[in-house]
C-alpha cells in the first residue's frame, strides 16, 4: 500500500469517486468527518457501500471507526462488521493494548458474522494525544492483527494546547517531528508498516510532494491523503522507481552469488547487511497493486 484516502462515510457522492481515485486503500470515516447527528445514517451508508464495492475490483477497503472511549465504537463495528472490511483503521490508540482492545471486539463480531477469525486487519493512528506518545514500544507483538501504524498532528496540536503544529516555512514544529519519528521507529520494532500523516493543504501539490519525497526518504510506506487530487502524487513518489528496483536486485544477486558472505562489492562499494535489508524492502514494494 502507497497510498490511503479518506472519505467520509456519509457522503454517498464522494465514496462513488473515491473507487476511482487511484487509491491503493480507502478509509471510509465515521469518526472526525462526520458530524455527531450523523453518524447512524453514516453506518448504514458504509455498510452498503462496502458490500457493494467487495463485487468488484477496487481498492483495499478500511474503516475508521470512533475512539475506544468514546461510547460509540460497538455501534459502529455491529452496523458494519457484517460488509468484511479488510481492516479497521483505530483512532486516538494508546498503545498496544488499544490493539488488543479493539482485537477482542473483532473476535466476536467475525464469530458473528462467520468471518475467518482473524481475518480484520488494524491500523492504528498512534499519535493524536499526549500520552500515546509513551506507548510506542508496546506496539510490538501485541496482536497479529496490526499491519501499520499511522501518525498526525492535527489531534495531537489540539491535546497539546498548540496554536499550530507548523512553523512558518511550512515544515512540523518540533513536537510533531518527534510523533513522527517515533511512529516511524515503533512501526519498524513491531514489524508493520509505517504510514506518514496526511497533508491538510490538499491544493499545495509542490507541498505534498516535498513531504511525501521526505517521508519515504526516512522509511515510510505510504502517505494518508484527504482529496482524490492527491492520490497521483502519493502512488507515484511511493513507487520504487526503476533504478532503485535495478538497484535492490543487484544487490541481493551479488549475496546471493556469495552465500554465507556478510559483505559482498558491487560497483566498487562494500555492501553489508543494511544494504541487503533495504534492497529487500523496495522489492517487496514493487508488483500488482492491492485491488481486490
Amino acid at each position: 500500500m502507497r497510498s490511503a484516502l479518506f472519505v467520509p462515510a456519509d457522503d454517498e457522492k464522494k465514496l462513488g469517486k473515491a473507487l476511482r481515485s487511484g487509491a491503493d486503500a480507502l478509509i471510509v470515516d465515521l469518526e472526525d468527518s462526520v458530524a455527531p447527528a450523523a453518524k447512524e445514517r453514516a453506518r448504514r451508508i458504509a455498510a452498503e457501500f462496502l458490500r457493494e464495492a467487495a463485487q468488484d475490483a477496487r481498492p483495499l477497503l478500511y474503516l475508521r471507526v470512533n475512539p475506544l472511549d468514546g461510547g460509540l465504537i460497538d455501534g459502529d463495528l455491529d452496523a458494519v462488521m457484517s460488509a468484511a472490511p479488510e481492516g479497521i483503521v483505530l483512532p486516538k490508540s494508546l498503545d498496544g493494548a488499544s490493539v488488543q482492545q479493539l482485537g477482542v471486539k473483532l473476535a466476536v463480531r467475525e464469530a458473528l458474522f462467520g468471518l475467518a477469525d482473524g481475518s480484520t486487519r488494524i491500523i492504528a493512528i498512534a499519535t493524536e494525544n499526549a500520552r500515546a506518545l509513551f506507548g510506542m514500544a508496546s506496539y510490538r507483538a501485541c496482536s497479529a492483527r496490526l499491519e501499520g501504524l499511522a501518525w498526525g498532528g492535527e489531534d495531537l496540536s489540539a491535546d497539546l494546547g498548540a496554536e499550530s503544529n507548523r512553523l512558518p516555512d511550512g515544515s512540523y514544529g518540533d513536537p510533531y517531528r518527534l510523533a513522527r519519528s517515533l511512529t516511524l521507529v515503533g512501526a519498524n520494532a513491531a514489524g508493520v508498516a509505517p504510514i506518514d500523516a496526511v497533508y491538510t493543504n490538499f491544493r499545495d501539490s509542490d507541498g505534498l510532494r516535498t513531504e511525501a519525497i521526505a517521508a519515504r526518504r526516512d522509511g515510510f510506506w505510504a502517505k494518508m491523503a484527504i482529496h482524490p487530487a492527491q492520490i497521483p502524487i502519493i502512488n507515484e513518489v511511493f513507487t520504487p522507481t526503476l533504478e532503485a528496483v535495478a538497484r535492490a536486485r543487484a544487490i541481493i544477486a551479488a549475496f546471493e552469488a556469495s552465500p554465507g558472505a556478510g559483505v559482498v562489492a558491487l560497483e566498487g562499494e562494500m555492501l553489508d547487511r543494511p544494504h541487503r535489508l533495504r534492497a529487500e524492502r523496495i522489492l517487496a514494494r514493487v508488483g500488482p497493486r492491492p485491488a481486490r
